[in-house]
């Protein structure tokens, strides 16, 4: 049985992905499988499976042509492998199939955590932002810091990346991703990127990078505020400088007066920490230098307004037909000037 499903996703064989657990993960029940889509469109797709009392998530790369490299579920289920034993916030993966039999797309099947991921809005039971807000940014702070104090080696992950020049490989593959999808002319985008490109900080230290560690990202315990018991989305995670992800998840921690940035926010609500706050509490609780870390967080909201911009650019050219993606622009160019703000020094 199937809910809230897209046309898309219903065409799939439910049935012969039931089969295929059922052959795959011992004594699931024998119960009919329910199927309930969590997520749709441009990113994977993320699909909950119940069995009885048994429960998994099913991850897979969206509809359609996909880029090389690009949604590679294998590695994402190679990484949780190595993570989730010594990271238990990371899900259990279960099975990874690439039987194009089973489904059109090669996927996975992990551990379903428990809890509520908080996106735009509270849950009621949490007491208001003023209550809950300051529990929220330390608990996430907290994680992040358990994130980076795994070791990486222990768990196996050396060649999951390659930490040499990890930083300027990412400032010029993300500068690359700008080019292959640009549309518009921003003022001072060369300057903002020249800067990034010869002003790279000295890289200290390698930890696990997430690469996409922010609050929806993140299983929230239902009744109490700051109690997390999940972190998702381990597709881009590999080892490298740990700034790289403070950097962008205080580019994530909206403020109440930012400008549209093209996502959602519930940071922007009294109690939360602010962005400045962020750091310092990371800082303390850290004991890293941040003496950088305006760069890293210029890098941040130039990366996310890259990542707007394929998405609008695959609207431009009619691969994507949602037309909230044709307002993305706005959100863009704010980000890029978000960017150039803390590159001089008049945020954080």
């Amino acid at each position: 049985m199937t809910e809230h499903m897209d046309k898309a996703s219903e065409a799939i064989d439910w049935l012969g992905v039931e089969r295929y657990l059922h052959q795959s993960i011992p004594h699931l029940p024998a119960d009919e499988m329910v199927v309930k889509q969590f997520s749709e469109g441009y990113s994977n797709l993320t699909y909950l499976l119940e069995i009885g009392g048994w429960k998994g998530v099913l991850r897979r790369p969206p509809f359609g042509e996909v880029p090389p490299k690009a949604h590679d579920m294998k590695r994402e289920f190679q990484i949780l492998e190595k993570v989730h034993p010594i990271f238990s916030l990371a899900p259990k993966p279960y099975v990874y199939c690439e039987d194009l039999a089973v489904m059109d797309k090669h996927f996975y099947v992990m551990e379903k955590k428990e809890g509520i991921v908080v996106d735009h809005e509270l849950p009621e039971g949490y007491g208001g932002s003023r209550n809950s807000g300051p529990l929220i940014s330390a608990g996430v702070i907290a994680t992040l810091i358990r994130l980076q104090s795994v070791d990486y080696e222990k768990a196996g992950m050396v060649s999951m990346g390659k930490p040499a020049r990890f930083l300027e490989r990412q400032v010029s593959g993300w500068i690359r991703r700008y080019e292959h999808a640009k549309t518009h002319e921003y003022s001072h985008l060369g300057d903002l990127e020249e800067w990034l490109r010869r002003n790279l900080p000295v890289t200290t230290e390698t930890t696990i990078v997430h690469n996409d560690f922010k609050l929806n990202n993140m299983v929230l315990d239902t009744h109490v505020p700051g109690l997390i018991h999940g972190v998702l989305d381990w597709e881009l995670s590999t080892i490298g400088d740990p700034l790289l992800d403070v950097g962008s998840s205080i580019v994530y921690w909206g403020e109440a007066e930012d400008p549209d940035m093209g996502i959602n926010v519930v940071t922007n609500q009294p109690g939360f920490f602010s962005r400045r706050e962020f750091a310092e509490a990371y800082a303390k609780e850290s004991g890293r230098d941040l003496t950088d870390i305006n760069y890293y967080v210029s890098f941040g909201f130039y990366k996310l307004a890259v990542i707007l911009q394929q998405i609008h650019h695959r609207w431009k050219i009619g691969e994507q037909k949602d037309e909230r993606f044709a307002q993305l622009n706005v959100a863009i160019a704010n980000l890029f000037e978000m960017a150039e703000e803390v590159r001089l020094g008049k945020m954080l």
